[in-house]
């Protein structure tokens, strides 16, 4: 049996809500003040001998080995910025105005977001840590569908549900459903917002290579394609220096794609991934464990 989640007022979770109150005091803030504390706060962050920290270091080493040390470094400390300035703009998507939202994330090539308009769409969204402000801002232009994982603290779980569904009817179906909803949505005309790109184990999943290394990736995309005769349609978000906000930018849609060879069709997806963390690789997610689930014989790099 589930121990029950605690009440919103439960008095364990006051410093959440402390948390909660001091974000929205920061929402009130010009974007440029909200994006120095957030730069101050991650360069803070990581100074600390944080095991997340030794995760993000261990992600860079492996795939970039040919960059030395100190710009390995540099880019640590930029990610951790990145993060902590993405986690504290969060505040303007919570309780900004539609058209301060619209001036914090800006769309580029908003006539790619449909595809050929023809069939289902599939947005392709790497874990770049603008991720959320692209999801929010689409929603206010498109009704589209997500998965959606409860949180175990239940005023997390009652801010990110407000968060995501502000601007729009959007579909969050619960990751426990499985598939099937997800697959009458597409079919229905709403876009999926789909996060490709983390370590989920074994269970669906292929060895294909990311940055030269086996990666256990989530075959999901190109099965979800086929059965629902959706296109992908990649989508990425660049965080701007000195509070300028995010860029969204949508890509030419996928052509010929799926095909018949699943593990092709997944590396296909991973290469396209590893190319654009080339081009911004202090934005990427390296403070999760990409490469946890190893072949068999290999152990994990994080031990």
């Amino acid at each position: 049996m589930k121990p029950s989640q605690p009440g919103l007022f439960h008095p364990r979770l006051l410093p959440t809500w402390l948390g909660v109150g001091v974000l929205w005091l920061l929402h009130w803030l010009p974007l440029p003040v909200l994006a120095g504390i957030g730069n101050l706060l991650g360069s803070l962050v990581a100074a600390l001998p944080l095991k997340r920290r030794r995760v993000a270091e261990t992600n860079l080493r492996l795939c970039f080995p040919e960059q030395s040390e100190a710009v390995r470094a540099r880019w640590v400390r930029a990610n951790f910025r990145a993060s902590a300035r993405a986690a504290l703009e969060h505040s303007v998507l919570s309780w900004g105005s539609a058209s301060r939202v619209r001036r914090l994330v800006r769309v580029e090539h908003p006539e790619r977001m449909l595809g050929d308009g023809q069939r289902p769409v599939i947005w392709l969204a790497p874990h770049f840590v603008g991720l959320n402000m692209c999801g929010i801002r689409l929603s206010m232009d498109v009704t589209g569908v997500s998965m959606y994982v409860r949180a175990l603290n239940p005023v997390m779980d009652k801010l990110i549900l407000h968060i995501r569904t502000r601007f729009s009817k959007t579909i969050l179906v619960p990751r426990h459903q499985g598939i099937k909803p997800v697959i009458r949505a597409l079919k229905s005309g709403h876009p999926l917002y789909y996060l490709p790109d983390q370590d989920q184990g074994r269970k669906d999943a292929v060895f294909v290579p990311f940055f030269g290394i086996a990666t256990a990736t989530v075959s999901a995309l190109p099965r979800l394609a086929k059965v629902a005769n959706a296109q992908v349609v990649p989508v990425t978000t660049r965080q701007l220096p000195g509070g300028g906000g995010y860029v969204v930018t949508f890509h030419p849609a996928w052509e010929n794609y799926p095909t018949d060879d699943l593990e092709a069709d997944v590396a296909r997806m991973n290469r396209w991934i590893e190319d654009r963390v080339r081009e911004m690789p202090e934005q990427y997610l390296w403070l999760h464990r990409r490469f946890k689930t190893r072949p068999p014989g290999e152990s994990s790099p994080y031990a």
